[in-house]
């Protein structure tokens, strides 16, 4: 089948200079791709001027809406990549992880995105800074989508997965897309894309793909466009300095292969959990999608002792794996993704071989339970022992994207961690020990030079996700060798995409512009009490303050012996007179805030729904027996939720009879729209 390009809500046909893609399992003709013929200069100014306009226009929340509803959308078709995937090479197995795995991503972050991102075009992000003695001048920081393009190039391992991990927070940051997948899989990735294109649930100019070479596109790019690379180091630096990357300080994010190790703790010798739990996951990693995973283990570290017993079970471990063709049930691994990475290993396990030697598998014959050895690429997983680690260094630098990993002995933690650091940066490692000494002292040696540590032993390892299982909420990347970006992480991913710019002015100005309350801008006085009056009519500063109530010394001895919160500060007054923080015997801190709910909180059934939280909440100074507070309750912001209620952030200070302050927190409630009272 010919593969088009997705330009300007047009698909393209291929162009002259065919490529053929092939099937690594017989080498059947699977798709014909070229990016000739695509005007590259043309995607980019739609997506600029369409795709960006259209998305921006969407609120966070409703883009984080629309990205829930595309994650369903695809999940309902799921099946029809599950096909496509078997003739890369993947088991269903391998497909699960990356087509449920990219749908999985996009519904998690979809969850994240309508619960942390407002209903607004931009983000504030921390806190409000006084910059002024007197309050009349304030600072904070807002983030905004930038106003370009992110182009996606991806990696060949997870054509669905690897496009929807950077999809996600590229829509909920409001950035339009041009993707392009690694051709010797992009048969698979265009099919998600044109689900994605058919669902109809992006605006124009939202997405856009270029199956094939890129073209002069990089020429087209400005300071307001990004580029998200996964793949080779040697790509990524080619990529990277591209003159219009330097010149134009165009944002580049690298996720790159790296040499990820698993370590093995000294505490955690044969016949224990954790040995059984390192010799299961590596074996896993090894042998999951043939080794081609970026964060699959490379170097496998054992203590010196154990190394033997290491490679032993490892060894009948890698024996169960039945190598063949992907389509049969009874294979566990299929081929990798060409010829041409076959030879790539192969080539590579001969540089390791001058270090290492091969203490399972044959390089060279494969043995294939199902399929035929002499057409397809296939390997056997291969196991290789570096006795010598300290001293080798190809081990430290080249990695096998397959079925491969080395064992190198350590002969104490110290040189663990020596060795760890020799990859010069990992996406992620695990360590299994039981020692909590053990495991933070290689925590803090490696941590360093990683984007992700897990730390597996008998207590989580049920409901572990494995070492090579990249979550969306989690950051997934790494320092050094494995590019220095970050891809996922929750929000973090998102930020990518936004400009944080700070505004300094006046609390008003600061406030009308970010729609919330700023201490020092103006309040108003609402028509009747704010929990009367529905959602939608509530205005943010509207403020009521209350009138006084005096604390005695009677309050304070009921509320410990209804509470049991009977503290010395509160009960004993030589006691606390002792301790420098109080002048005798004060009010506990939740009494004054239940104090405080009496006094703003209006009793009768209305719009307030449920009071569902504190935020912030900060005890500045002591409030003694005969002593009087009072409250000011303002309308800090508001967030829809749906068609019948919504949030409300409440600003609450409580003050003493000298106009102190006492407390400080926000207060969150959920409040009914008027349609819906």
């Amino acid at each position: 089948m010919r593969l088009n390009s997705f330009s300007c809500e047009t698909w393209v046909e291929p162009g002259a200079a065919l490529a053929e893609i092939r099937s690594p399992i017989d080498q059947a003709l699977v798709g014909l791709v070229s990016s000739a013929g695509v005007d590259f200069a043309a995607m980019a100014d739609h997506a600029r001027m369409v795709g960006g306009p259209g998305l921006r226009a969407l609120t966070f929340r409703v883009r984080a809406e629309r990205l829930k509803q595309l994650a369903a959308y695809l999940n309902d078709r799921r099946e029809g990549l599950h096909r496509l995937s078997l003739l890369t090479g993947a088991t269903r197995r391998d497909g699960m992880i990356d087509i449920e795995g990219g749908i999985g991503t996009l519904f998690s972050l979809a969850s994240k995105g309508r619960r942390e991102l407002p209903d607004e075009h931009f983000l504030v992000d921390g806190a409000v800074e006084r910059l002024s003695k007197g309050g009349s001048f304030a600072g904070l920081h807002i983030m905004t989508p930038l106003n370009g393009i992110a182009v996606h190039i991806n990696a060949f391992n997870f054509p669905v997965w690897g496009m929807l991990e950077k999809l996600g927070p590229a829509l909920l940051a409001g950035v339009p897309m041009i993707i392009k997948p690694a051709t010797s899989t992009a048969y698979v990735a265009a099919a998600a894309f044109r689900l994605i294109v058919e669902s109809g649930l992006l605006p124009p100019g939202a997405v856009q793909l270029v199956v094939g070479g890129v073209g002069d596109l990089f020429n087209h790019l400005t300071g307001q466009d990004l580029v998200l690379f996964t793949g080779s180091a040697g790509t990524s630096t080619k990529l990277r300095n591209h003159p219009v990357i330097s010149a134009n300080a165009v944002r580049f994010v690298a996720e790159r292969d790296s040499l990820n190790a698993a370590i093995l703790g000294s505490d955690a010798g044969p016949g224990s959990p954790e040995f059984d739990l390192f010799v299961k996951e590596v074996a896993r990693e090894m042998t999951v999608k043939a080794g081609q995973k970026c964060t699959a283990i490379r170097r496998v570290l054992a203590p010196a002792a154990w190394t033997g017993a290491v490679v032993e079970a490892l060894s009948a471990r890698l024996a169960r794996t039945v190598v063949g063709d992907p389509r049969r049930d009874e294979v566990t691994m299929g081929p990798v993704v060409s010829l041409a990475q076959q030879r790539d290993c192969r080539d590579r396990i001969a540089v390791l071989q001058g270090e290492a030697r091969v203490v399972y598998g044959d390089p060279a014959r494969p043995a294939v339970a199902a399929g035929d050895p002499e057409k397809g690429a296939f390997l056997s997983p291969v196991l290789l022992q570096c006795d010598d680690p300290a001293a080798a260094t190809r081990i430290h630098d080249v990695e096998v994207f397959g079925p491969v990993s080395t064992v190198l002995p350590y002969r104490d933690p110290a040189e663990a961690i020596a060795l760890v650091r020799r990859g010069e940066g990992s996406l992620v490692a695990s360590l299994y020990t039981y020692d909590a000494g053990e495991a933070a002292r290689l925590v803090s040696g490696i941590a360093p030079y990683h984007g992700r540590l897990i730390l597996i032993d008998r207590d989580c390892a049920k409901e572990s996700t494995g070492h090579g299982s990249p979550l969306p909420v989690l950051v997934h990347g790494g320092p050094g060798r494995a590019g220095g970006g970050e891809e996922l992480g929750g929000m973090r991913g998102v930020h990518h995409y936004l400009q944080r710019t700070a505004l300094q002015g006046s609390p008003g100005r600061l406030a009308a512009l970010t729609k919330a309350y700023v201490k020092g801008a103006a309040e108003t006085a609402p028509p009747a009490h704010p929990f009367t009056i529905p959602f939608e009519r509530l205005a943010v500063g509207d403020t009521i303050v209350t009138p006084e109530r005096e604390v005695t010394l009677a309050d304070i001895e009921h509320f410990a012996d209804f509470t049991g919160d009977r503290f010395y500060a509160h009960m004993d007054e030589a006691a606390a007179a002792a301790n420098p923080f109080f002048p005798g015997r004060v009010a506990h801190g939740y009494l004054l805030l239940s104090f405080a709910a009496g006094l703003f909180v209006d009793p009768a059934p209305g719009p307030v729904l449920a009071n569902y939280g504190l935020d912030s909440l900060r005890f500045l100074k002591p409030v003694t027996p005969g002593e009087t507070i009072k409250v000011r309750l303002t309308v800090k912001q508001k967030n829809p939720r749906n068609a019948e209620y919504g949030e409300v952030r409440w600003d609450v200070e409580l003050t003493n009879g000298a106009g102190e302050t006492v407390a400080t927190y926000d207060l969150l409630t959920m409040n009914a729209l008027a349609v819906a009272a």
